[in-house]
């Protein structure tokens, strides 16, 4: 993919937006926030947190994140799963590189594309997006 001024400017704007959605998260240690965006529409938007139906408590008493917790970028993608849209050939902007388990359900889920922030400078030169051959 060749960067253009104007994509570098849409990656930046998108990535602003998932900050701020990091801020719903509930977990003290860190905050993680994921949009997914196709055709330049946000198809799916997710926080770090836990599973729907239980408390909102992120670590426990020694501040260690408790195994259930799911990370932002499963989260906007099950959410995308659950609306009947799909994210084939997708982008999806997360406020921290993703993990092993979050890359394989990147992957399977057809998200070609990935831009993360972890106080990178973005150029046109910067490497800050994966994209599969």
């Amino acid at each position: 993919m060749v960067m253009t001024d104007k994509q570098i400017s849409f990656d930046k704007s998108y990535l602003k937006m998932a900050l701020i959605w990091a801020e719903n998260s509930y977990c003290v240690r860190r905050k993680v926030g994921a949009l997914i965006v196709k055709d330049r529409m946000i198809i799916s938007d997710g926080y770090n947190g836990t599973p729907a139906g239980f408390e909102n408590v992120c670590e426990d008493e020694n501040g260690i994140t408790k195994a259930y917790v799911l990370h932002a970028e499963a989260n906007a993608i099950t959410k995308v799963a659950r609306s009947g849209n799909n994210s084939n050939d997708a982008t999806l902007y997360v406020t921290a590189a993703p993990c092993m388990e979050c890359s394989k359900l990147i992957i399977q889920s057809g998200i070609k594309r990935v831009v993360f922030h972890e106080n990178i400078e973005m150029t046109k030169e910067s490497t800050y997006c994966a994209e599969p051959a």
